[in-house]
């Protein structure tokens, strides 16, 4: 019996440790999620302040040659995408030139990758001030 229970306790732990290839995160599978449809900015917050609504409508696009499109009714903004690692974390990121979008220039490191949603942080090197950024796929 006690082998049994063993063995049963072994096999719970081997496989609740195991990640699901959805919560992989690495530049190949952010990128490769990225660039699967449009996304919408659900949450974005600078140094704690909510400015999620400065982005409402937007449907952005992580298109190829990392040209990344926001598009709202009938005003289009371009900017660039690229993938890196910065202290072994994965870093989306992302280049603007458009004024209102300056606050999404940066490069901001992927704390949750699944097939509908990414969720990102930045911390400023100059202040400290932590930035939160999260698309979600429509």
């Amino acid at each position: 019996m006690k082998k049994l229970l063993s063995l049963f306790l072994a096999s719970s732990l081997l496989f609740s440790s195991c990640k699901k290839d959805d919560d992989v995160i690495s530049t190949t599978n952010v990128s490769s999620t990225v660039s699967n449809g449009t996304w919408r900015i659900t949450y974005f917050a600078e140094s704690g302040v909510n400015k999620t609504s400065n982005y409402n409508g937007y449907n952005f696009t992580f298109g190829a040659n990392n040209v990344v499109t926001a598009v709202k009714n009938t005003t289009t903004v371009t900017g660039t995408w690229t993938m890196g690692n910065d202290n072994s974390k994965v870093k989306l990121i992302l280049a603007f030139t458009a004024s209102n979008f300056d606050s999404l220039s940066e490069d901001w490191h992927v704390l949750e990758r699944t097939d509908t949603k990414i969720r990102t942080q930045h911390i400023s090197g100059g202040n400290g001030t932590t930035d939160e950024l999260t698309f979600e796929r429509n």
